[in-house]
């Protein structure tokens, strides 16, 4: 009997299938890319509030979605267990991990899956105790240590959820991120002896670095014990993994600055189907008298938004004629969508909307330029999108934003604007110029659209992805074919 086609688990953490757009989207198009491979996906959110509830209809070859739960009320056992007692090795492999050396995960992964090893005993419990009050004692004594004892609680709980868990099967684990996906595949590796694929968009650890300096819900010392614990997941998941892709140079130079291997790295850039949007409605004749301005995003902190609203507002007082579309979901973060309404209707700015989630098709064709202000990203497929749609972008130098409006190595010319992050004049200004300069808008449009054909196709990001998987195949005695994966047909095989 043939071997069976290789199964391949993608390990993602607050995206797909929950949330559309982004790196949902690219995990969606490389689903339906290889319809040839049994895909499963291993799915960490939040909390049991999203289970369930996806946002997208899963690819046929997607056979099963597992949830796991960073916060999970029931992470206090019903049955109180007798406590289970660290052995010399995991204490002292714990303890390195908690005052931030060089620790054996195995020992720990191998802890955490004991039966009668309860996560709520172990956080509660003498073990964790002592070795939270050494490191109190030799780092932060000048802080109250009752704070401490449970921050470090709260800090470990979500590591604790995500090494407790049974991860299913697979051939291959293609994590989206390091972080907890990281240590979920790198667990994985090490139970079921199989490839471990890391696909960087942002770089995960310079996001949460980013967020938790701007975050009120911790202060002080706290920040950078949170940052170290990000820090010290993702260093595990760049050893660990057999080949880590990047989207760009400067994507690369970063992983590497942050311990990644460098023979490990391969540059695979996004790419998108740019027949897709091809011949999109334009505009009627009664929106030819405005100037849109779009912008496909999740309305969240890290994409600025208010920002945007606020250049906006700017701008509009020089062209009144222009007209805002925030394209993308309110829900993720509502009180943060909340703040974005109040500021709109604060200033009093008219012609904003917020359409939620939309098919961009419909919107992307009438429109005169895009607008991307967040203050990191990875490489932007809304850029991409409204490039194939001949349409210019302003963004702020964030990410691969740089390189994709003045382009690698091609001459093709700017292809938008470039703005420094929260920058409010500079935004504005760039909606003016634009809004008032129309052979300016189609030769970056033009500029764009040869970019993104000449370097971000999807069968060009395709081709480098089927010659990953095919190695890994190979490595695992894994058959390859071309057709379509049947279920029926390996359950057939099986028996």
């Amino acid at each position: 009997m043939m071997n069976k086609k290789m199964r391949v688990c993608i390990v993602a953490e607050g995206c797909y299938p929950y949330v559309i757009g982004g790196v949902s989207g690219w995990i969606n198009s490389m689903i339906r890319s290889f319809p040839n491979i049994e895909f499963i996906v291993l799915a960490i959110v939040a909390n049991r509030s999203l289970r369930g509830k996806f946002q997208y209809e899963l690819p046929e070859n997607l056979t099963e979605v597992y949830e796991v739960y960073l916060e999970d009320q029931d992470w206090i056992d019903k049955k109180r267990k007798s406590q289970y007692h660290l052995s010399k090795e995991e204490y002292n492999e714990m303890r390195n991990l908690v005052m931030n050396r060089k620790a054996d995960w195995n020992v720990l992964f191998e802890l955490f899956r004991k039966p009668f090893f309860s996560i709520n005993d172990f956080l509660m419990g003498d073990d964790f105790f002592y070795i939270v009050r050494e490191c109190y004692d030799r780092k932060y004594a000048n802080s109250i240590f009752s704070d401490f004892l449970w921050t470090m609680r709260s800090i470990y709980l979500p590591l604790c959820f995500v090494m407790k868990t049974d991860v299913p099967k697979a051939d291959l684990y293609h994590c989206v991120a390091t972080g907890y996906a990281g240590v979920l595949g790198s667990m994985a590796q090490h139970f079921h002896g199989s490839g471990l694929l890391i696909s960087e968009h942002g770089i995960y650890t310079r996001e949460r670095e980013e967020e938790l300096i701007k975050a009120d819900w911790v202060h002080g010392i706290y920040k950078n014990i949170w940052i170290e614990q990000f820090k010290k997941m993702s260093l595990m998941a760049y050893e660990r993994a057999d080949i880590v892709t990047s989207l760009y140079q400067r994507a690369r130079d970063l992983q590497i600055e942050l311990g990644c291997p460098k023979d490990k790295i391969r540059i695979t850039p996004n790419g998108i189907d740019v027949d897709r949007l091809a011949n999109l409605p334009g505009k009627s004749e009664e929106e030819k008298k405005w100037i849109y301005a779009g912008a496909v995003l999740r309305v969240t902190p890290i994409k600025d938004v208010k920002t945007m609203i606020q250049s906006f507002a700017f701008a509009k007082q020089k062209v009144p004629e222009l007209k805002l579309w925030i394209m993308g979901p309110t829900d993720e973060d509502e009180k943060y969508a909340r703040e974005c309404f109040e500021l709109v209707d604060m200033l009093g700015v008219k012609d904003v909307e917020f359409t939620g989630r939309v098919d961009v098709r419909d919107y992307l064709g009438k429109m005169d330029f895009t607008l991307l202000t967040s203050i990191s990203e990875g490489q932007p497929l809304t850029i991409l999108e409204s490039y194939a749609a001949h349409c210019p972008v302003i963004a702020t130098d964030v990410g691969n934003c740089r390189e994709l409006i003045y382009g690698p190595t091609d001459s093709f010319g700017s292809a938008g604007i470039l703005t420094h992050i929260m920058n409010l004049e500079e935004i504005a200004q760039a909606m003016i110029d634009l809004a008032q300069n129309k052979k300016m808008r189609e030769c970056m449009g033009e500029a764009g659209y040869k970019r993104v054909q000449a370097f971000y196709r999807i069968d060009q990001m395709k081709a480098v992805y089927k010659e990953i998987y095919q190695e890994f195949a190979e490595k695992q005695g894994q058959s390859w074919s071309e057709k379509p994966f049947d279920l029926k047909l390996e359950q057939e095989q099986d028996e």
